[in-house]
C-alpha cells in the first residue's frame, strides 16, 4: 500500500498539525493495515513532517520522488540545516526516482506531484483548502487526486501569504482533519460505487 504525501512548504502552529497527523495515521492504519510505502518529494515543510512520522511506524518504506536531480533540488532549500535534513531522509529511502526533466521549476514540481499520485493508493495532504499559488502546488495536486478518486486524508493547515514566506494559520481550524473516500465515508454526490480507482 502506497501513501502519497503533498503539502505546504511554510507551516504555522506545527504542534497542532502534528496532532492532526496523529489522527490521520490512526485512521489510515485502520483502513489500510499492513506494510506501507510512503511516496514523497521530501520537500521542506509538510512533506518532511509527514514522512518522518510515517517512518516511525514499523513496516514503512520510503520512495523518494524528486522533481530535480539532487544537487539542483538542494539549491532551493532554505539553509544548510534543511539540506542536511533532506540528505538524512534521502539515505533512508529504499528507492529514489528522479522525474524526467520538465521546463522550469514549477513544471518539475508538478511532474513530481503527479508521479507521487500515479504510485499512490491513498494521499495525505497538509493543505489550506485553497487553489494552488503556483503550478504544481498542493491545491492542484489535491484536485487531481480527487479527479482520480483517491482516498484523501487532509490535515487543515495555513499556507503562506502570497508572494512571501510569511506563514498563515487557519485559526480554530488549524490541525483539524477531513477524510474523503475512506471506507465508511459517504461518497461525493454523483459518484458510483467503486469510484475509488484500482491499481
Amino acid at each position: 500500500m502506497v501513501v502519497g504525501v503533498t503539502g505546504h512548504r511554510v507551516l504555522a502552529e506545527v504542534d497542532r498539525l502534528k496532532d492532526g497527523l496523529e489522527q490521520v495515521v490512526r485512521r489510515v492504519q485502520a483502513a489500510f493495515p499492513g506494510d506501507w510505502t510512503v511516496a514523497s518529494a521530501l520537500a521542506e515543510g509538510a512533506d518532511r513532517m509527514v514522512v518522518r512520522r510515517l517512518l516511525d511506524r514499523d513496516g514503512t518504506r520510503l520512495l523518494a520522488v524528486l522533481p530535480l536531480p539532487r544537487h539542483g533540488y538542494e539549491t532551493g532549500f532554505a539553509d544548510a540545516v534543511s539540506t542536511d535534513e533532506f540528505g538524512d531522509l534521502l539515505r533512508r529511502a529504499d528507492e529514489v526516482v528522479e522525474v524526467a526533466s520538465q521546463p522550469g521549476h514549477d513544471g518539475a514540481y508538478e511532474a513530481a506531484g503527479l508521479a507521487v499520485l500515479q504510485r499512490s493508493d491513498v494521499l495525505i495532504a497538509v493543505w489550506d483548502g485553497q487553489a494552488a499559488q503556483g503550478r504544481g502546488g498542493t491545491g492542484g495536486i489535491l484536485a487531481e487526486a480527487r479527479r482520480r478518486g483517491l482516498p484523501v486524508a487532509w490535515v487543515h493547515a495555513g499556507n503562506r501569504r502570497p508572494g512571501t514566506l510569511e506563514p498563515t494559520s487557519l485559526g480554530a481550524e488549524q490541525g483539524s482533519v477531513t477524510f474523503e473516500r475512506f471506507p465508511g465515508e459517504p461518497r461525493p454526490a454523483g459518484e458510483s460505487p467503486g469510484g475509488v480507482r484500482g491499481r
